[in-house]
């Protein structure tokens, strides 16, 4: 027990072990990532329980729930597009229910810091019919956490954790309070677990049952916070996560507060909500994130007499992170004073490519070959590549999702686009570049995949790759690409030339080529120098 300075991932992390927690795993993605990056450093430390990197989210969860199946607590985290790849397992298991503890953590990323997009996890919580906890704060992540372990049990179901990038990447004081052993294996009743149809339909009907429990739970639970103002009822302000923070620090320390409810759990606690409602004759919704509650409070023809403002109104921002700023022009105050924008000219930093980093020459030699081939089309997936996107590059085309890039490729080439390429990273191959490859070698489809094997996962700080070096190979092998149209290239300056040849010969082929350009990530390689 004590204090301690830690990042909103590491009070997750360590309220979960402090929970006694037995296994953790996880597929790294921002602004996530530091919730395994600890749980791996504590775990090397302490050798009482497992953390480990995934190959996917899928996979992450699946190995969580089996050792809730066993009866032990586990922890899954991922960031918020990450649940979209956990989707399956997490949805059904809503209906097999937990049996040992089992925490969701689910780092949403409003602004798009690092996403695809803004998606709200809540949706997936209220889709799942489970559980969820949102933190306002750094304690509130680390108590949360623990309490959500006992929650889990007490309902036989998963408890979805929502973070936002504000509080995952932000540091404060945590104290610690004492850590729980962890539980003994007691597997539990297997038939709850086979959704065969007459099971299936059986468990949804208990997951149906449970939804009256847990909104009364979340009604009484001490995080969610009422306070009602009986001198002014003209307004009330629900402020639920992160936002509670820029709603308190909006109206000041000292300022006389409209009625507020603070919303940290979920179902939405309907009996706080309808007294505040009640109360007041206007209410402003403060969300970091999708109008979830807003919508839900609106409904489809509105609160008579009453007014409901927020995202949807727009008395805050459709999209983006809330601010104290926005907060406050919501809320009708002024602005608070500050300093003039100098006359100097800042110049734009948009992100690129690290100084040294192989990518750069892959790119510069994949764009040399295809002048020779107007209209051809370039599908890119998620990493560092994906930064070729921009000068003095502009190599590829489209990001949309983990291993879209072999899929939409294909796509391109049966619609007849020629040459159509794929590029990809060495992790994102191993995540879900896997399947496409497999279908493609099977129809020996007319196009070229480029895999990018760096040795790392390196957009997301370095942490370990499933599918690299001649394992790679290998696999590409196995999937049925013939040995002869699996090339490798070294992405550097003095074999530029050759490597464009290289990549020449395989765009005129007519079928199915793989071309894997093998250097190391220069941010790892100067880790192992230093």
């Amino acid at each position: 027990m004590g204090r301690q300075i830690l990042l909103g991932d590491e009070a997750v992390a360590l309220g979960a072990v402090h929970a006694g927690l037995s296994a953790g795993y996880s597929y790294p993605g921002t602004p996530a990532s530091e919730i395994m990056e600890f749980l791996v450093r504590l775990a090397a430390e302490r050798k009482d329980f497992t953390a480990a990197w995934s190959v996917n989210e899928k996979v992450a969860y699946e190995e969580a729930l089996g050792a809730s199946f066993a009866g032990k607590r586990a922890l899954v985290s991922f960031k918020h597009v990450g649940l979209n790849v956990a989707a399956d397992p997490f949805m059904n298991s809503a209906l097999t229910g937990a049996n040992g503890g089992l925490v969701v953590v689910s780092a949403d990323d409003p602004g798009m810091h690092s996403s695809q997009n803004e998606q709200d996890s809540r949706y997936f919580a209220q889709f799942a019919q489970v559980f969820c906890y949102e933190p306002a704060d750094h304690q509130e992540a680390y108590d949360m956490t623990r309490e959500a372990y006992d929650v889990s049990e007490r309902f036989g179901l998963p408890v979805l954790m929502r973070l936002v990038t504000r509080l995952s990447h932000s540091r404060s004081s945590v104290e610690t309070k004492e850590p729980r052993g962890q539980n003994e294996l007691h597997p539990g009743a297997p038939r709850d677990w086979t959704l065969l149809p007459v099971n299936a339909r059986r468990r949804f009907g208990l997951l149906l049952d449970r939804q009256a429990e847990m909104a009364r739970f979340s009604d009484g639970s001490a995080f969610n916070v009422l306070r009602l103002n009986d001198k002014d009822r003209s307004l009330g302000v629900i402020a639920a996560g992160v936002g509670y923070n820029y709603f308190r620090e909006a109206c000041g320390p000292d300022g006389d507060l409209p009625s507020f409810l603070k919303v940290s759990t979920y179902p939405l606690p309907e009996g706080l909500v309808r007294k505040l409602v009640e109360h007041v004759g206007s209410v402003l919704v403060v969300e970091d994130g999708y109008p979830f509650i807003e919508k839900q409070l609106k409904g489809l023809f509105g609160i008579a007499g009453k007014t409901v403002l927020g995202r949807l109104s727009g008395a805050l921002p459709r999209s983006g992170e809330l601010s104290p700023d926005s907060v406050r022009a919501a809320l009708g105050l002024e602005p608070l004073p500050a300093l003039a924008k100098s006359g100097l000219p800042l110049a734009g930093r948009p992100p690129q490519l690290c100084l040294g980093c192989p990518h750069a020459d892959t790119f510069k030699a994949l764009n040399k070959a295809l002048e020779s081939y107007p209209g051809s089309g370039v599908f890119s997936d998620i990493g560092c590549y994906t930064l070729g996107a921009l000068p003095p590059y502009n190599a590829i085309e489209t990001c949309v999702c983990m291993g879209a890039s072999i899929s939409m490729a294909r796509g391109a080439s049966d619609a007849g686009l020629r040459p159509a390429v794929s590029v990809i990273g060495d992790s994102t191959f191993a995540h879900s570049g896997i399947t496409p490859l497999l279908g493609a070698a099977a129809s020996d489809v007319d196009m070229t995949v480029f895999i990018l094997d760096n040795s790392t996962t390196a957009m997301t700080g370095g942490q370990p790759s499933f599918g690299t070096g001649e394992r790679l190979l290998r696999i590409i092998e196995g999937l049925g690409v013939p040995r002869e149209r699996v090339r490798t290239i070294d992405p550097l300056p003095k074999n530029h030339e050759k490597n464009v040849g290289i990549i020449r010969e395989e765009l005129d082929h007519r079928g199915l080529s793989v071309v894997v350009a093998v250097r190391e990530c220069v941010q790892e390689t100067r880790k192992k120098r230093s």
